[in-house]
């Protein structure tokens, strides 16, 4: 007769223990129950609480983070930041325009938000009505209204190198020499922190700002 082939154990294999034992077996002896714990340990594979480092070695470890540097060389400093030059706006205008053009911007710039005390109006022909005003109390009242800053100042090209730097530096081109041209282009160049409006010939104030003014 032809041999049957035994059949395979491999489910015996893959089932789990079973619940009583098998024939022939003896079942093992059941452990005693142990007594109370004192304390409740940490689970079986899984850490416990950190405990913090000895003091010893916490110092050493701050001794290596807190170690100087070797000495050397120092490095050079840096080398401030040259200022931002100043935005320039173009108003075109004729001289006897100027002024006008230059209160329009003025009226502008404060309804825009910018305060009194930001606006510098420098003048090259005849001197504005306010500064005009102010000066006729004296040029210690004239200046102290400058020193003030809380309003729109006014000057005239011949003395506007003494007023300080402002936000806003509005030159009006209205007439006076060519030399008060130059020196109010360049006053008002140094003087503005942000924004520089010049008022005038547009053709003639690009000749003056290419010229370096």
């Amino acid at each position: 007769m032809p041999l049957i082939p035994e059949e395979p154990q491999i489910h015996e294999q893959a089932q789990g223990p079973r619940a009583t034992p098998a024939s022939g077996r003896t079942a093992p002896t059941p452990r005693p129950v142990p007594g109370p714990r004192p304390a409740a340990p940490p689970r079986p594979g899984r850490p416990g609480p950190a405990r913090p480092a000895p003091p010893a070695q916490r110092a050493s470890r701050d001794a290596a983070v807190t170690k100087p540097a070797p000495s050397g060389p120092a490095a050079p400093a840096a080398a401030p930041a040259a200022p931002a030059a100043p935005q320039i706006q173009l108003i075109p205008a004729s001289p006897e325009g100027a002024l006008d053009a230059a209160e329009e911007a003025v009226d502008l710039l404060l309804d825009s938000g910018r305060t009194p005390g930001d606006v510098l109006v420098i003048t090259t022909g005849e001197p504005h009505p306010w500064a005009v005003h102010e000066l006729s109390f004296g040029d210690a009242a004239y200046w102290a209204q400058h020193d003030a800053g809380d309003d729109v100042f006014y000057a005239d090209a011949a003395v506007a190198d003494r007023a300080e730097s402002r936000a806003v530096v509005v030159v009006a081109l209205s007439g006076g020499p060519e030399a008060a041209a130059v020196t109010a282009l360049s006053v008002a160049h140094s003087r503005a922190g942000a924004l520089l409006i010049v008022c005038g010939d547009p053709q003639r104030i690009n000749s003056l700002l290419g010229a370096g003014v």
